[in-house]
């Protein structure tokens, strides 16, 4: 499993570190700043309207910029939908709740969606299509932002040199209008 690789844990953990996940203040008083991602797969997922047990987290999905962009949790038959079924639930829609957290052999999460049984099962089913037309549609988005930043770089380099040309005809202008006048 790629998980196990050290490159691929550290570069997880430093996406949790970055902030990609919600803490719940009735677990923790403080942000507890580190997560490990190896122990927040397999924690147990609960729905916030009635606290019942849903599911576990079984993979956490990450963007380009290496943060938490969702979690897939497996619900089992917990849903009442026949067979087992694992839904894409996206960051911000859980938050994470952190026991033990000082002690990394007994640190335990505990993952709560902000949706009921029903919402849930409308989530994105995490399959192959799903995944082929995520992955599409972050490209997709990543390419339009490259291209509308390097067109906002155009259009201010434009900009830019308009004015240092306007400038730099004032000042002739002002250098010129000087020299009429000492003559």
């Amino acid at each position: 499993m790629l998980y196990g690789t050290p490159l691929l844990r550290n570069v997880t953990l430093g996406t949790l570190i970055a902030g990609g996940l919600a803490l719940s203040a009735s677990a923790m008083a403080e942000p507890q700043g580190l997560y490990s991602s190896d122990e927040l797969l397999d924690a147990d997922v609960y729905t916030a309207a009635d606290n019942r047990e849903i599911g576990e987290v079984e993979d956490i999905l990450l963007d380009n910029d290496m943060r938490v962009r969702a979690l897939v949790i497996d619900t089992g038959d917990l849903l009442d939908i026949d067979g087992d079924q694992e839904f894409v639930i996206e960051a911000g829609q859980f938050s994470v709740e952190t026991y033990n957290g000082d002690s990394l052999d007994d640190i335990e999460y505990r993952v709560t969606v902000d949706m009921n049984g029903a919402q849930i099962s409308q989530q994105p089913a995490y399959d192959n299509d799903w995944w082929r037309n995520a992955r599409q549609g972050a490209h997709d988005a990543w390419e339009q932002t490259k291209e509308g930043a390097a067109s906002a770089w155009d259009t201010t380099q434009e900009g830019a040199s308009r004015a240092l040309d306007n400038i730099g005809k004032a000042l002739e202008n002002v250098g010129r209008k000087t020299q009429e006048a000492a003559e």
